[in-house]
């Protein structure tokens, strides 16, 4: 039987899990049900006890079942928040513990497979897991790694996810090129400019062929909050007054509504009480309504999936509408791919910044580049892909499997060093 060498692409949004022996093609494994990836969320239940991963976390929460649901855990990773715990039900537990927790399901689905449980894995990691903070940043892989390793991950090793989603490219070349892969994931954006080759594939160390990274804390969800903000979180008080017109109420409730990772941390008697408080003195007191609402029913993370899900259809349509309708509240509010641009502009700046210290870093011209790699689901935003390619007119512009190409490359990193 062959000897498999794993990858583990723990993402912000999906997660996937790669396989590939010295010299063979990699694949990917199922990890929920025949999903080849899985939404990075979990869902505990306080109805029965019960745990729920990836789409089945999401759909109980969806459906309104009692528990506890959590989503974007990576973004969490080097912040103050992974020295706080946080309320599951009768326990109290550590994010750590949490983000343990989802890489346990995946090593249960690698275990299951017929060459059984790898002894090295490599694991995925942004450029960036923090902007402008090294000591965090290492802080935030000693964090990933000692989650790995708690939860049986015995070996582990780390690569940036661009490197990978390139590594996994390089297969498809039949000759030498440089190139720049733009990979925008749900809570990072990372670029890296590399040198692709049949023969330099051979190699198990590329490090001479990576000749600069750079990346920014910017992902898939920067984009869903920016849009939340600019487009309903002003219908839930964001920008109101007090009645007598001489101040604006605090915006930290609002923008931790928007923000996925934030969004549990709402869910408090204070915060509730503070709310109502503010309704009171609020010149529009029937917008804090509705963010009651939403603290009341645990309704934040269903608000946040109907953003996210316009700002998908916003890929291919001019407009679209984002819904939510329960008893209580109903809200339909219009949006346009321009209003969309417009919110997420100093996002997309910030990408172009990244990309030009790239292209610093490797001292080459943008007009050197041969080979543009889009992978990362936020790379489809037209926004973005237009951002990403604009510098390099005359570059082939490839598009990878959005969502599989990093936890592929990861697999064929692992087999080239472990083999």
């Amino acid at each position: 039987m062959s000897r498999f060498h794993c990858g583990v692409d723990f993402g912000t949004t999906n997660s996937t899990v790669g396989l590939c022996a010295s010299g063979g093609d990699p694949f990917l494994i199922p990890v929920e049900d025949d999903d080849l990836t899985i939404p990075s969320a979990l869902f505990f239940s306080l109805e029965d006890g019960s745990v729920h991963f990836g789409r089945s976390a999401v759909h109980q929460y969806m459906d309104g079942a009692e528990g506890r649901f959590m989503r974007a855990l990576k973004s969490i990773l080097g912040t103050s928040l992974m020295k706080e715990t946080t309320q599951v039900g009768r326990d109290r537990l550590t994010f750590q513990g949490l983000i343990g927790r989802f890489l346990r399901h995946l090593k249960e689905r690698l275990e299951q497979q017929p060459s059984g449980m790898p002894d090295h894995v490599v694991l995925g990691r942004p450029v960036s897991f923090v902007d402008g903070d090294g000591t965090a940043d290492r802080t935030a892989q000693d964090q990933l790694e000692a989650a790995a390793r708690a939860e049986g991950f015995r070996h582990v090793e780390f690569q940036f996810e661009p490197v990978a989603a390139a590594l996994h490219f390089e297969r498809s070349l039949n000759e030498e090129a440089l190139a720049l892969v733009v990979d925008i994931g749900g809570g990072t954006s990372d670029f890296s400019v590399l040198r692709l080759s049949p023969e330099r594939s051979r190699a198990a160390d590329r490090r001479g062929d990576i000749l600069s990274t750079s990346g920014v804390h910017v992902g898939g969800t920067d984009f869903d909050r920016c849009l939340n903000i600019a487009k309903v979180m002003p219908h839930m008080g964001l920008g109101t007054k007090t009645r007598d017109g001489k101040r604006h109420l605090p915006v930290w409730y609002f923008n931790d509504m928007a923000t996925w990772h934030r969004i549990n941390q709402l869910y408090t008697a204070k915060t509730l009480q503070d709310i109502r408080s503010l309704a009171r003195e609020a010149a529009e007191p029937e917008k804090l309504a509705r963010f009651e609402h939403l603290l009341v029913h645990r309704s934040g993370h269903r608000l946040a999936a109907q953003v996210e899900k316009a700002k998908i259809e916003l890929t291919d349509a001019p407009d679209t509408v984002i819904h939510l309708d329960e008893s209580g509240l109903s809200l339909a509010l219009p949006v346009s791919r321009g209003a969309f641009d417009a919110a997420s502009a100093e996002l997309v700046e910030k990408i172009g910044v990244a990309i030009e210290d790239a292209l610093r870093g490797a001292g080459v011209a943008a007009g050197a580049i041969e080979t543009v790699i889009l992978t990362g689901g936020g790379a489809q935003v037209p926004l973005v892909r237009t951002a990403a390619t604009a510098r390099f007119p005359d570059a082939r512009i490839a598009r990878s499997d959005q969502f599989g190409s990093v936890g592929l490359g990861l697999a064929v990193d692992a087999a080239r060093r472990f083999a």
